[in-house]
Order: structure tokens, then sequence, then C-alpha cells
């Protein structure tokens, strides 16, 4: 690489569920990060890298930033995404457009400690029918004196991302790429796996069982014609082991069927998934289980 090589570090913030990880899959042009409706979908940071040309922007997926951190999880999760302040480049608040709330104050005054460049992104701007509304919002963020640019986009629409990868690679500094052309992640496999696993249990399941429940790969083996997974459900309580396996285990080969398509694409190959569920009780409030089952 030559001298005029840029290459930075962009961390993606913002309150749970405004759409970091989403945008994040259309920057990249490919899915790596889970996604839900559900707040709280991401529980750890995930690189993913976008290389074009001489440009290269390493993006850091957070977990939302939220006040409440009663449990060991949710610290846990937030630590994850305050460290991502330290040692970027770049910080991208989004903010849901239409819909300023109290956490995103929360965020606001944790960039104003900061130094550095930082970007505002209005999110879900398909959402908003009226786009004059907008104005409102760009002029207030505007005020704030913080950020150098403000990007109202809709990832699912694909409409004002390019606008944004072009925002981004314009403040990346002189560097050498630190990753080879063709990397989107520096997560495992085995990582992706057991969060496409956890995805659909997101998308299955009702609003609790999601925020107690994780997945661990125990066995992935890679044959030549089929690669064996092995994928531990973890849920706290017995009733929630009923309601994940389902009447007669129906919902559970729901759950692997969905899963099964998304591994077998990202892997390129045939998959055999089993999926089992096993209670472990309070281990979201449990550093020690916590440690145990991924989370470091």
């Amino acid at each position: 690489m030559n001298a005029e090589t840029r290459c930075g570090y962009i961390a993606l913030l913002g309150r749970p569920n405004v759409g970091k990880s989403t945008l994040l899959n259309h920057v990249l042009r490919q899915k790596i990060s889970i996604t839900s409706r559900k707040p709280q979908t991401t529980r750890f940071n995930l690189l993913g890298v976008d290389t074009e040309g001489i440009h290269q922007a390493i993006y850091i997926d957070t977990p939302g930033i939220h006040r409440s951190v009663d449990k060991a999880l949710n610290r846990y999760m937030v630590a994850n995404a305050t460290a991502a302040l330290k040692d970027v480049d770049i910080r991208v608040m989004l903010v849901e457009a239409g819909k300023w709330k109290e956490e995103d104050e929360h965020v606001l005054e944790m960039l104003e400690q900061r130094a550095g460049a930082n970007v505002a992104v209005l999110s879900k701007a398909d959402l908003v029918r009226d786009k004059s509304e907008l104005l409102p919002e760009i002029e207030r963020l505007a005020g704030y004196n913080l950020f150098t640019d403000i990007v109202p986009l809709s990832a699912l629409k694909n409409d004002g991302v390019e606008a944004f990868r072009r925002c981004i690679f314009s403040h990346l500094p002189e560097g050498p790429h630190l990753f080879a052309e063709d990397e989107v992640t520096d997560q495992s496999e085995r990582r992706l796996v057991e969060e496409i696993v956890r995805e659909k249990l997101m998308r299955q399941l009702g609003d609790e069982i999601p925020h107690s429940a994780t997945v661990v790969v125990e066995r992935f083996a890679v044959g030549e014609d089929v690669t064996e997974i092995h994928a531990d459900i973890y849920v706290e309580r017995d009733g929630q082991k009923r309601i994940v396996i389902g009447k007669q285990g129906a919902r559970l080969k729901t759950i692997g069927s969905a899963a099964r398509k998304d591994i077998e694409a990202l892997l390129e190959s045939r998959v055999m998934l089993h999926l089992f569920v096993k209670v472990r009780k309070g281990w979201t409030n449990s550093d020690r289980l916590l440690n145990r089952l991924g989370y470091r």
C-alpha cells in the first residue's frame, strides 16, 4: 500500500434498536450482524470491514447504550459499547428519525466527553412521511456543535447508505490497511453461527425469553460434504425451556430450520444443525456464568 492509503476505526453508537446492525450490514453489502425488532439484540462489539480502493473503514457495531445496568449481562453490554468510545478515529451516533428519547441524551453526553470526529446519522428516515420534519431534527443536532456531518438515511431502503460511506471515507486518517481486501469481519465462523441461532430465537419468541437466552456452539465439524454443528441454547428457567422447545418440539424445529438456511449461506456448505436447550439458572446476573458462556 502506498502513503495515500487511509484506514481508521469507526464506532457505531446509540441507544438500543436505532438500526446500528442494519446499517453495518448494508454498508458491507452482506449480513454479519444479527438484527431483530427487539432492543438489545447486539450483545458484544463486532467488527465489520469496508474496503474500497485506498480506503478501509473498520466499523465497530456496539450494543445499545442504556442507563439500566441492573444485571451483569446489561453491565457487560454497556461496558462493551462505552469501551468503543476510546481509541477510535470516528464516532457515529445513530438517532431514530422522529423519535428522540432520553437515552439519546445519555449517548450525547458520552460523546461530549470525547475529542475527535463525530458524525450523526438520522436512521429509519423512510418512516417519516413528511421529509420536511427532518429539518428541525438536523438543526437540533447541528446545534450541539459536536458533529462534522449529519446524514439522514434508511438502511433497509438502501437510501443514503452510499452517501454515508463516502462521508466516513472522507474522515479516515492516512495509514496502512489492517485487514486483507476480502476480509469483512474478525469474528470466527463459530461465533457467527451462534449469533444466527440467537437471531432466530429473538424473532420467534416473545419479549422476555430472548433476553434470557444465549447460544454456545459445542461442536463444529467440517466434513467433505456436510458441516455438522451442535449448539446449546441456554435459558434461565424450566418454563422457558419448554417454551423454546414448543409442543412436540415444533418451535425448536422452526428455529433450527431458519438458522440452518442462513448458516448454509454463510459457510457455503450443507449443514447438519443439532440444537439442545439447557437451563442455567441466573446466568444473566452471574459474572462467572457469563464468562463460561463466552461473554468475556
